[in-house]
């Protein structure tokens, strides 16, 4: 099976974790990446910046998918939304050195990163990055374009809201709901006891 040629949005170190990634595996192609402050002549190592995401449908006829590599939750899910509707497929990253069960779902445009562990039962929605070291324990669901950050922790049966955010070492405990659009802090772990009053501030 011919490997599928590849573009990537994003050339920040997101950008670049992604395309390591991608590199280290057989099923897509690297071809190029756009980037928004894209400069004449830039490359990513060996690869192009053909330009600006303004140019995503002149890129139609030379890829076959598209990979949204940018960390900003909101910004990530406008952008699937235009490549959607330039009629071009979102790929899925996972690392090589990534583990997850053949018994999770991980939706389109996901990136799960080196060393993360995606659990039995898990839930993963469209564009949902789980970052080196994270871990989505068993029946977890994170929400559509729901981001752990390195080394993040969610304990079996919580959820991550649409577009929230858990930053580096931010953990929830069994069975915690986070609402959409949540940022918690780096190192802050979200107990059930305490969880009510957090969301309604």
């Amino acid at each position: 099976m011919t490997p599928k040629r590849l573009l990537i949005i994003g050339t920040g170190g997101h950008g670049r974790s992604v395309a390591e990634a991608v590199l280290l595996r057989d099923d897509y192609v690297l071809t190029g990446f756009l980037d928004d402050a894209a400069e004449p002549g830039q490359h990513v190592w060996d690869w192009p910046v053909w330009g600006t995401t303004a140019m995503l449908s002149a890129c139609k006829d030379q890829i076959d998918a598209v990979f949204v590599a940018i960390g900003n939750n909101a910004l990530r899910e406008a952008l699937h939304q235009r490549v959607q509707a330039q009629g071009l497929a979102l790929a899925t990253v996972i690392h090589p050195a990534a583990t997850v069960s053949p018994r999770a779902a991980v939706g389109r445009g996901t990136a799960i990163m080196a060393g993360a562990v995606v659990g039995t039962g898990a839930q993963l929605g469209e564009g949902v990055i789980v970052n080196c070291g994270a871990v989505v324990d068993h029946d977890c669901t994170v929400e559509p374009f729901g981001h752990l950050g390195v080394n993040a922790g969610m304990a079996g049966g919580s959820v991550l809201g649409r577009r929230a955010w858990m930053p580096v070492g931010a953990a929830l405990a069994y069975g915690v709901r986070v609402a959409a659009d949540r940022v918690l802090h780096s190192g802050e772990v979200v107990h059930p006891d305490y969880l009510a009053q957090r969301i309604t501030r």
